[in-house]
């Protein structure tokens, strides 16, 4: 038979083990509410003034477009997973990409989802430098002897020399 004391750390250690378990979800980006769903908006009848008032700033504004008189504001979403210790997970993603025409009408309305985004591959090279690497003590030494000596007793008028007002 266990004593209080063994069921006690037994329950704990139980919890704890449940909990490490248990995904934690965390939503970042735009937070649609009821009323407000970039989804709903209607290429008919909005304008940016519409959809300003409606749902607020966009997550991000286009910089580069195709076309010039194009203007498109994209809200974005997305819901992250992890358990425990493990790397966070993306559970749902969706963006909406709304495109104005010049005068600030909807003219097209884009839902995308976490199925439709691309792994990005980057490129892991460095720049090559001219001249030698110098090691922590050429650094450290490489200027003694360098400093001509009359610019050390301020008897010119140099920038980074010990000249000034009173040098002469």
């Amino acid at each position: 038979m266990l004593s209080n004391n063994a069921k006690t750390v037994a329950v704990i250690i139980i919890s704890l083990l449940a909990v490490a378990c248990n995904p934690i979800l965390r939503t970042h980006g735009y937070i649609p509410t009821k009323d407000a769903k970039p989804q709903e908006v209607n290429a008919d009848t909005d304008t940016k003034a519409t959809i300003l008032a409606r749902l607020g700033n966009p997550s991000v504004k286009s910089t580069f477009d195709e076309d010039i008189d194009n203007d498109t504001w994209f809200y974005m979403n997305s819901v992250r997973q992890r358990y425990a210790y493990l790397r966070p997970q993306i559970e749902e993603r969706t963006i909406t990409a709304i495109s104005f025409n010049i005068d600030g009408q909807v003219i097209k309305v884009g839902k995308y989802g976490i199925e439709d985004g691309r792994y990005v591959n980057y490129v892991d090279r460095k720049t090559p430098t001219r001249g030698r690497e110098l090691s922590v003590l050429e650094q450290i030494f490489g200027t003694i002897g360098r400093i001509p000596t009359e610019q050390i007793g301020g008897q010119q008028d140099i920038p980074g020399g010990g000249g000034g007002p009173g040098g002469r």
